[in-house]
């Protein structure tokens, strides 16, 4: 079986983005840093950097929708970044809903009993590999439908 091309998985912030790549099958998410969001756009060219390095075809940002399912102001910032990761990247991107997916990365790590500040500096690529694997496991379900 031959390697997958990588996939970026996002947890976009308005402080820290979390950031997660799939493994070479496609299989699964790994947690792999967070990028602290500059006000010169720093946090770009790492994205920009981090996809370059590990060989990033594509991207998934979470979106972060309201529980009701509508959109908000952050979900336009979202929006808004992925734009720029896009035009920086020039790698397609796609949306996935993430609502509760910080809830549940902030569970898994109470569960692995992870405390109070290291658990803050993790929680965001936590989250980004959440978002990445439920993005991966419908992509594989679709294909195996197909």
């Amino acid at each position: 079986m031959t390697d997958a091309p990588r996939i970026l998985g996002l947890d976009v912030g308005t402080r820290r983005i979390g950031v997660a790549l799939s493994d070479a099958m496609g299989w699964s998410a790994q947690p792999l840093e967070s990028v602290q969001v500059h006000p010169r756009g720093e946090h770009l060219a790492r994205i920009a950097a981090l996809c370059a390095e590990h060989g990033v075809a594509e991207i998934v940002v979470g979106l972060p929708l309201s529980m009701d399912g509508k959109e908000n102001r952050m979900v336009q910032l979202v929006r808004r970044f992925a734009q720029q990761v896009a035009a920086r990247t020039q790698l397609p991107i796609h949306e996935w809903d993430e609502r509760l997916t910080s809830v549940a990365a902030e569970r898994v790590l109470r569960e692995a009993n992870v405390r109070g500040s290291d658990r803050r500096a993790v929680v965001d690529r936590v989250a980004a590999s959440i978002i990445l694997q439920g993005f991966l496991e419908r992509r594989r379900t679709q294909r195996a439908g197909s």
